[in-house]
């Protein structure tokens, strides 16, 4: 049976235009099968997509591309799907490009500390790579063993060691993308710094709405002499968020710095079994210093100083591979294990000043009175990340626009303390109702004008970050329609 939107448009002659450049098995059309591809990570918004396709190279993705732009079909570029911000929804009458085939490792060079990957690699194979030369991958999302590189690049993610050595924009040398329109073009180059406008900058984090990257130049890392990850625990949320201010204020710039509260250990206790995160810890901050190892030891002597200054309870220190791997997998895994507390969650990522750490943990727990939902928080505290999981129940009716309007009650503060709207899952669709509480409608034109010359008819990825009449609330609203409408659609 034909969708709606099949019904209204002939696919049939895009359909085999298609298969012609990827064969039968690289288009997917069956609604059934496209149950997949209806959503990303953010699963509040769901849409199938009329056709899916896998293609392999970056000629095919070109090919596939200019087919969209010749029967104007608006078209999505989606990884492995673990986006938390909508960005790879599809549009009911669009065509979903998907990259997870695209997964060779193209070339490596250690010398020149670079590797070159295809869209669809997961993000710890790069470091699986190249760390038996004694070489990693520094970006390091909690999804790493399954985002895929593509995706990090559309969103910049970050990761837990993005304090010290950045986002992915600070990891991307170069890239082969494929325009809006099917070009094939060549961004920045094999060195980090190439002549002209930065175009690999803009690119970066651009979320798909102004080309496909094909092609990937990373920059990889030496392993450092000696690592140790500091894991101290405090009575008082608002104590540990002074210590991270603090240790910044001294001039440590740690590998990562983490903040998980009293409802985030107790879950990752009881779904990851660490064994070594006090449970009766109202937050814990995990510290991790890299480098030289006498420079790790004196660093650890000092962060350790200021811990127990702003009233860390105990301060316990991991150099074994086994326990820091111990200790990160417990973090990594905060996420997944909110979904054993609650039917549901929705998880917000903005930025706020660190000086503005105690004060919006605060207000945060202001609003979770307010509005009646349990809200565990994780950090990346070292530059402000706040991830704040909203605990709800969706069967609830109305429960879903009400945990929406707290989640945007939690990014309007923290644009009012000076913050921004995303540290790393970007706008997508679940934010961008909110950009005009960051940016002025010049900043918002001139932003579209940007995105008018890579992306002319507006093909590529629509309706993602910039506002649109709808309001805010629309999932909740789109889930509540698509309950009205009843089984029959599916």
């Amino acid at each position: 049976m034909l969708t709606q939107d099949k019904q209204q448009r002939n696919w049939q002659p895009i359909i085999k235009a298609f298969e012609t450049v990827l064969g039968k098995n690289g288009v997917v059309q069956r609604r059934e099968e496209l149950i997949t591809y209806e959503c990303d990570g953010l699963t509040s918004y769901r849409q199938r997509p009329a056709v899916a396709v896998l293609p392999r190279t970056t000629e095919q993705v070109a090919a596939v591309v200019k087919i969209c732009n010749q029967y104007s079909v608006p078209f999505v570029a989606r990884g492995s799907g673990t986006g938390l911000s909508g960005g790879a929804l599809p549009l009911e009458n669009s065509v979903l490009i998907v990259t997870s085939l695209m997964r060779k490792i193209l070339s490596v060079d250690l010398e020149n500390q670079r590797i070159v990957v295809q869209p669809g690699v997961i993000n710890s194979w790069v470091t699986q790579a190249v760390s038996g030369a004694g070489f990693y991958y520094a970006p390091d999302p909690s999804s790493q063993i399954i985002c895929s590189i593509g995706g990090n690049v559309a969103e910049n993610s970050g990761g837990v060691h993005c304090l010290k050595y950045g986002v992915t924009t600070n990891h991307v040398l170069g890239l082969q993308i494929v325009t809006a329109e099917g070009e094939i073009v060549d961004l920045g180059g094999q060195i980090p710094e190439t002549p002209g406008y930065d175009l690999t900058g803009i690119f970066v984090g651009s979320e798909g709405t102004l080309g496909i990257a094909t092609e990937i130049t990373l920059r990889i890392l030496k392993s450092a002499e000696s690592i140790c990850v500091l894991l101290a625990d405090f009575t008082s949320i608002e104590a540990a968020g002074a210590a991270v201010s603090d240790i910044i204020s001294a001039g440590i710039i740690p590998g990562g710095m983490e903040m998980m509260d009293n409802v985030s250990i107790n879950a990752v206790e009881d779904v990851v079994a660490t064994n070594c995160y006090p449970r009766d810890a109202t937050a814990i901050l995990l510290v991790e210093i890299d480098g030289l190892e006498v420079e790790v030891e004196v660093l650890k002597q000092r962060i350790t100083a200021i811990c127990k200054q702003d009233g860390a309870r105990n301060v316990t220190a991991a150099t074994d591979p086994e326990t820091r791997l111990k200790l990160w997998k417990g973090r990594k895994a905060a996420f997944a294990a909110a979904g054993h507390l609650s039917p549901d969650y929705y998880v917000q990522d903005g930025v706020i000043p660190r000086t503005q750490l105690p004060y919006v943990l605060q207000e945060i727990e202001n609003l979770s009175e307010k509005f009646g939902y349990k809200i565990a928080n994780v950090f990346h505290a070292g530059d402000g990340n706040l991830h704040p999981l909203v605990l709800y129940d969706n069967s609830v009716p109305g429960a879903l626009e009400k945990v929406e309007e707290l989640g945007g009650e939690i990014l309007k503060l923290c644009v009012k303390v000076g913050g921004s709207l995303s540290g790393e899952h970007g706008i997508g669709s679940d934010k961008k109702c909110y950009m005009p509480e960051m940016f002025n409608p010049i900043d918002l034109e001139t932003m579209q004008w940007v995105r008018q010359v890579f992306n002319p008819k507006g093909l590529a990825n629509p309706d993602k970050i910039f506002p649109t009449p709808r309001t805010c609330g629309e999932a909740a609203n789109a889930m509540s329609q698509k309950q009205f409408e009843g089984m029959e659609r599916y």
